[in-house]
């Protein structure tokens, strides 16, 4: 079965998230447990984490499903001590909200050099930062995002991912989302089945399907390579549909969520209904 969705809105609280996903005849959903820009949010009361469970009940949409984002603030991998700290407490309050909610993924991109510091002692900052995170939360797995390879950020290629997961001790509690457009333009192609298979091929080689939690379904503005992050609206963007009809046709990507960060939100319930006619 195929799960797809997108990263839906939690304005006015997290308990609107599974509604606002219900409205796009989503099956999965994104979303970020706290305001994404800042460091510090209130904590979660009763009454929201009540109602975030009424909702998923009444959407019919099982918690395995969801894929929650942590703010783009936090670095694992940062170079200096007090920057590093900041982010490891940070990383852990976003697990600690989903353990709260009973979600047991947490979706999160490596981190940065800065170019301070080399890619291979950042790569084991973020390993240890994920290490220590995990020994003071329970039943969250940590989800590495791959990205697009912009500036000094870690994990634009598959031998990163491998790297980390090879120093997280808890293998049972670490696994990747893989972006479609973040692939691309650090220099997968994904525009045809024969670049598909390749493509796969090296991540089910380097890093392994095993491993594999979840899908950001985007297209690419930028060019193959370009290290450019900039998502695009599904078959509107350098990519096509092929990537995706390929996806949506291939059982290594079933029981996952499949979420869509595309650039127009208004055709979000278009793009599912499209992806899910691939299926057909």
């Amino acid at each position: 079965m195929k799960y797809v969705g997108a990263h839906v809105s939690a304005s006015g609280g997290v308990q609107n998230a599974p509604l606002n996903a219900q409205a796009i005849g989503a099956k999965a959903f994104a979303l970020f447990t706290k305001n994404q820009r800042q460091w510090r949010a209130k904590p979660l009361s009763t009454e929201t984490i009540d109602s975030f469970h009424e909702n998923l009940e009444q959407v019919g949409i099982a918690s395995k499903f969801i894929l929650p984002h942590d703010s783009y603030l936090i670095n694992l991998g940062h170079p200096e001590a007090e920057g590093l700290e900041k982010s490891r407490a940070a990383f852990l309050d976003e697990l600690l909200r989903c353990e709260q909610l009973g979600l047991s993924l947490l979706n999160f991109h490596p981190g940065a050099t800065l170019r301070k510091i080399d890619e291979v002692q950042s790569l084991q900052r973020v390993a240890d930062s994920i290490n220590w995170s995990l020994e003071q939360s329970q039943g969250v797995t940590a989800v590495i995002e791959n990205t697009a390879g912009q500036g000094s950020t870690l994990g634009y290629c598959f031998e990163h991912l491998a790297e980390i997961i090879d120093r997280v001790e808890d293998k049972s509690r670490v696994g990747v989302c893989l972006d479609t457009c973040h692939t691309f333009v650090a220099g997968y192609d994904l525009r045809s089945v024969s670049a598909c298979d390749k493509t796969f091929a090296e991540f089910d080689r380097v890093v392994g399907f095993g491993y594999l939690r979840g899908m950001h379904l985007n297209d690419s503005k930028p060019e193959l390579g370009a290290r450019v992050d900039r998502h695009h609206s599904l078959g509107q963007g350098k990519l096509g549909w092929e990537v995706f009809r390929y996806i949506m046709q291939d059982q290594r990507f079933n029981d996952i969520p499949l979420i869509l960060e595309t650039i127009d939100d208004s055709l979000w319930a278009e793009e599912i209904a499209s992806l899910y006619g691939f299926q057909n």
